[in-house]
């Protein structure tokens, strides 16, 4: 274990306090997006309404792996630009701590960051997706048991339409008269609307019992295409709806990330590396990024600390774009698995590090230079 100064230990807490409140901000913001998100899937049947905010906490356990990074390259940058603001880096150096003793509570913070971030990318996070999986699957197969009341219109699980009953048995396996609707739209943009009419059905199981399927007796069935004039009208004796539709290949998450980081090591398809390697490098963000904050925090008493923000956003945005790029190169064969992410990661840490030795070089006074001359 280091041994950490007085010094040391202020730096630190005052690194610690920054990231918390950046943290804090940063939560309300990805909180609201992924709160968005979820309630457009609620509102369009795609999710039952019941586990929305179940899914919401996991949901935000998976995106500590970007919030966590972005929030401690904030956190310090705002720490250290307060201290070069306050004077406070130029009282230290002149008492012999220079800029260069940053970095060993700057490398501890982002270490201890780093170390946060890998849990969640290696084990939490696709714990986190699993459970948030399980939760939906098991709302989907008891929404029509659970939600299905007479007289009131059910959007079915996986953008299976609505139905509605005029009664529902005790149980909520006989159903008096029915109505169905779906609506699908092809990949040539034309919607198709599936109207369905019975007298009675019941619920049942086939095979499993998450085969849930409704059969519908004595009925008709209208299919209707939009701008098209060939609509379509059946009458049959019975029919089953299936009501665990399997969701859209557009709303269905990457597989890979929410499989076990152990099971990724011996797979050898392109997704499963672009996966792994993004899970391997994700954890050394951190060390990065507080490589980049340290030149960037320097600034001038009157500075204002709002551009520093902003370019810092960017340059986060950049590098995480950049890293995503990296990913789906390696997904979809154009870059090797070996080369990873670490292209991305090396030269801004090289790059950021040539910056600061830069700052605080030892230069020669310009009265010696012109003498030289």
């Amino acid at each position: 274990m280091p041994r950490f100064s007085i010094l040391d230990r202020y730096i630190l807490s005052e690194f610690l306090t920054s990231t918390l409140a950046a943290l804090v901000v940063l939560l309300v913001i990805f909180t609201g997006g992924t709160f968005a998100s979820i309630a457009n899937q609620v509102a369009s049947g795609r999710l039952p309404g019941s586990v929305m905010f179940t899914v919401l906490g996991l949901s935000l356990v998976n995106t500590l792996q970007a919030m966590l990074p972005m929030a401690m390259f904030l956190g310090v940058l705002l720490a250290l630009g307060r201290m070069y603001r306050d004077s406070e880096m130029h009282v230290l150096s002149a008492s012999g701590f220079g800029p260069r003793g940053l970095l060993k509570p700057a490398a501890s913070f982002a270490i201890g960051t780093g170390i946060v971030v890998a849990v969640v990318a290696l084990w939490l996070g696709p714990l986190a997706s699993n459970a948030a999986n399980a939760e939906i699957d098991t709302a989907n197969r008891s929404v029509i048991a659970a939600g299905l009341e007479p007289g009131r219109f059910t959007s079915l699980p996986g953008r299976g339409g609505v139905l509605f009953a005029n009664t529902v048995s005790s149980d909520g396996t006989k159903l008096g008269k029915l109505f169905v609707e779906n609506e699908r739209t092809d990949k040539h943009g034309v919607t198709a609307i599936s109207v369905i009419t019975a007298n009675h059905g019941e619920l049942f199981h086939e095979g499993t019992v998450d085969n849930r399927f409704v059969a519908l007796y004595d009925g008709h069935r209208f299919d209707i295409r939009l701008g098209q004039d060939n609509w379509r009208l059946m009458q049959f004796q019975r029919n089953n709806i299936a009501l665990n539709q399997s969701p859209d290949a557009e709303d269905q998450d990457n597989p890979y990330s929410q499989r076990g980081t152990l099971t990724l090591l011996g797979d050898h398809d392109p997704a499963a590396r672009a996966e792994l390697q993004w899970r391997i490098a994700i954890p050394f963000g951190p060390l990065v990024l507080v490589m980049l904050a340290l030149p960037m925090s320097r600034q001038s008493p009157r500075a204002s600390p709002v551009g520093r923000i902003l370019i810092a956003v960017l340059a986060y945005l950049v590098i995480l774009n950049l890293m995503t790029l990296a990913r789906n190169f390696i997904a979809t064969g154009k870059l090797a698995a070996p080369m990873g992410i670490w292209w991305v990661l090396v030269p801004v840490f090289i790059g950021a590090a040539w910056v600061f030795a830069r700052q605080y070089a030892t230069r020669e006074p310009r009265d010696a230079k012109a003498a030289q001359a």
